[in-house]
């Protein structure tokens, strides 16, 4: 697949329907805890699509950029933000081929998007002492719905892993209830070394 299928197909599902605005509970969870203090700066939410959780964390007092390959979607987001007189850098790209800065952000957010090639660059572009919050599908989601395609989903303790040379202060793996239907996710916070 192309990335201009890959936009396309994202284009139409965004245009299609009406996604859910609110953030994402464990972004929610992890930011608003106070046994974790995350200082404010430049944040960065990779696959952003309508922006719910950039939209959260500029809410919270982050500098915020929202990244997606779907300008429909980023449409929206921008919309969204317009409303809630937000100020919010978007930006139309396709993370399978991006160059992310070195030592830009103090927080990185990536929810619902698996690319295992992308995870070197978060690292890269986190500040030391900068935070990831990644929350995404399990392979265990196979069995009760989308997405199925194991590319595109975590193996058994394999955040972890992904992130080993970090600080983990909080993670979770396992069934979830997300609008009164099962996903199975795996959650981490974790701090760059300074």
């Amino acid at each position: 697949m192309t990335a201009r299928d890959d936009r396309e197909r994202w284009d139409r599902q965004h245009a299609a329907g009406r996604a859910n605005q609110e953030p994402s509970s464990f972004l929610k969870e992890t930011l608003q805890n106070d046994h974790w203090p995350i200082p404010r700066g430049k944040a960065l939410d990779l696959a952003t699509g309508k922006g719910r959780n950039a939209i959260f964390l500029a809410e919270q007092g982050f500098d915020v950029l929202g990244i997606d390959i779907s300008p429909v979607a980023l449409a929206e987001a921008q919309r969204c933000a317009e409303a809630r007189s937000l100020s919010i850098a978007w930006q139309q790209a396709d993370l399978e081929a991006i160059e992310l800065p070195p030592v830009r952000y103090d927080l990185v957010a990536n929810f619902n998007y698996l690319q295992r090639s992308l995870v070197p660059q978060i690292k890269t572009t986190l500040k030391p002492g900068g935070w990831v919050i990644f929350e995404t599908y399990l392979i265990d989601q196979q069995a009760v719905g989308h997405p199925k395609n194991p590319d595109y989903l975590l193996g058994h303790n394999e955040l972890l892993e992904l992130f080993g040379d970090f600080r983990v202060v909080y993670y979770r793996e396992g069934r979830v209830v997300r609008s009164g239907e099962n996903a199975f996710l795996a959650g981490l916070l974790a701090q760059k070394e300074s």
